[in-house]
């Protein structure tokens, strides 16, 4: 069960002081289709989902679908550290019909590996539709070790992975475990070639919010074995990377599109805009790559 292979894009979620800039975000959305991203991601960490109320974050998946009309699959992330909670809420975005689920790890009060199992299988029983699970520790204090995700992977509609560990040895060992029954996705823009080179089938990117043609190249080089034009790519697209990850994702991504002119750079508290050295740099970067003037 393969939901995409290439590069998603984790959309950010354009805002104005009263609420979701769905104009902007209607704007956005074509941007990226139309240079070549394979699949969306809502309502992930890049979108803010922490910050939006249940009815916005309804809206948002509703206008979202409704507007891709099945250009490129879209991917709702509707995790969180309450299992039943996480069901019901999967079980309303699953009624508007959106191609996949993208499930983070519980956080906070965290569980463990037998718990993470339970977790996935209870989610993932509950509704009828494809689920990657998001393997991210450093934002939520649990890894989903490959040994386990290799008994998540048996659970027929799990797909795929997002691994963001970091953890080039873990995520080789996870593909190696996990081959034949889900698929691996980088969740790192800066290693998405090396994690493809060991098998993975693409990443879901913060960068492409801002380059969605140069990571959709990269990625379309690396699954057609091209790896000399991959990582050519890999390296040209690293330090835009670097900065933006120099603050808390999304405050550079939020401050980049805001420079593409999709929407205004507002975030909600605790997130704050980017320091104007580094939102200087950031522009300084995306001018250098001609992606604004």
């Amino acid at each position: 069960m393969s939901i995409f292979k290439g590069c998603a894009t984790a959309i950010v979620t354009p805002f104005t002081k009263d609420g979701v800039d769905f104009a902007a975000f209607s704007r956005l959305i074509d941007f990226q289709i139309e240079n070549g991203v394979n699949a969306l991601v809502v309502l992930g960490t890049t979108g803010e989902a922490a910050t939006m109320n249940h009815d916005e974050k309804l809206a948002v998946s509703k206008f979202a679908i409704e507007k891709v009309a099945k250009r490129v699959p879209v991917i709702i992330g509707t995790g969180g550290n309450n299992t039943a909670a996480v069901i019901a809420y999967s079980r309303e975005i699953a009624a508007l019909n959106p191609d996949a689920l993208l499930v983070v790890t519980p956080y906070y009060n965290k569980c463990t590996q037998e718990g993470l199992i339970a977790h996935y299988k209870a989610i993932a029983e509950s509704v009828d539709l494809p689920i990657i699970c998001y393997n991210v520790p450093g934002r939520t204090g649990v890894n989903i070790l490959p040994t386990t995700f290799a008994e998540i992977a048996k659970i027929p509609n799990v797909a795929a992975i997002k691994e963001a560990s970091g953890n080039m040895e873990q995520i080789s060992e996870t593909i190696r475990l996990s081959a034949g029954n889900a698929e691996v996705i980088s969740g790192d823009d800066a290693i998405t070639v090396p994690i493809m080179c060991m098998g993975g089938t693409g990443v879901i990117s913060v960068a492409s919010n801002v380059a969605p043609k140069l990571m959709s190249d990269l990625t379309a080089a690396a699954l057609s074995g091209d790896y000399k034009t991959a990582a050519e790519l890999q390296l040209k697209v690293n330090p835009l990377v670097k900065l933006l990850f120099s603050e808390v994702n999304p405050i550079p991504a939020k401050f980049g599109v805001s420079l593409l002119g999709f929407g205004a750079n507002i975030l909600r508290l605790p997130l704050t805009p980017m320091t104007e050295s580094n939102a200087q740099r950031l522009q300084s970067a995306m001018q250098g790559l001609g992606l604004v003037k």
